[in-house]
C-alpha cells in the first residue's frame, strides 16, 4: 500500500522503494504477533523467523518482571529460553494451565529454583482476569 501511496505522489525510486520495503518488514515484525503451543510437556514460541522451545516440565527459572515489562520468560535445564506475552496466556486460560502445571512438575523435581514468587503473582494475575471475564460473559459484573 505504502508503495502504491509513494507512487501516486511522485516517481518512485529505487532507494524510496527499498525504504518503504524495509518499513513494511519492520511493521510485520512488530504487529506480528508470535504462535505459541503446548505439547508433551514442550513449549513452543514460534515468531517470524524464530522458533523457540522450553521444557516446561524442567524449567530452571520462571521470570515476570514487574513495571512494563507484559511477557513471561521462562528458561528450562537445558538452557533454553522463551518468552510469553502476557495477553497470550490471559486469552488461552489452559495454556496458561499447562504451564502452570508444568512449573509445580519442576518444582517437584527440584529444577525450579528461581521465579516461584513471580509465578505466584502471575497464577494470581491470570486467574483474576479469567474470573472478571466469566463475571462480565455471565452479566454478574
Amino acid at each position: 500500500m505504502s508503495l502504491g501511496v509513494d507512487a501516486c505522489v511522485h516517481e518512485p525510486t529505487l532507494l524510496g522503494t527499498a525504504g518503504w520495503i524495509v518499513l513494511a518488514a519492520l511493521l510485520l515484525v512488530v504487529l506480528l504477533p508470535a504462535r505459541v503451543g503446548v505439547a508433551q510437556g514442550l513449549l513452543v514460541v514460534q515468531g517470524p523467523w524464530l522458533t523457540r522451545a522450553v521444557r516446561i516440565d524442567r524449567l530452571t527459572s520462571v521470570s515476570w518482571p514487574e513495571g512494563t515489562s507484559r511477557r513471561l520468560i521462562l528458561r528450562d535445564d537445558e538452557g533454553s529460553r522463551a518468552e510469553v506475552d502476557l495477553r497470550v496466556l490471559l486469552a488461552n486460560p489452559e495454556l496458561w494451565l499447562r504451564i502452570e502445571m508444568g512449573a509445580h512438575a519442576s518444582r517437584r523435581r527440584g529444577t525450579l529454583t528461581h521465579g516461584t514468587a513471580d509465578l505466584a503473582r502471575l497464577s494470581f494475575r491470570v486467574d483474576a482476569e479469567t474470573a472478571r471475564c466469566v463475571f462480565k460473559v455471565s452479566g454478574l459484573q
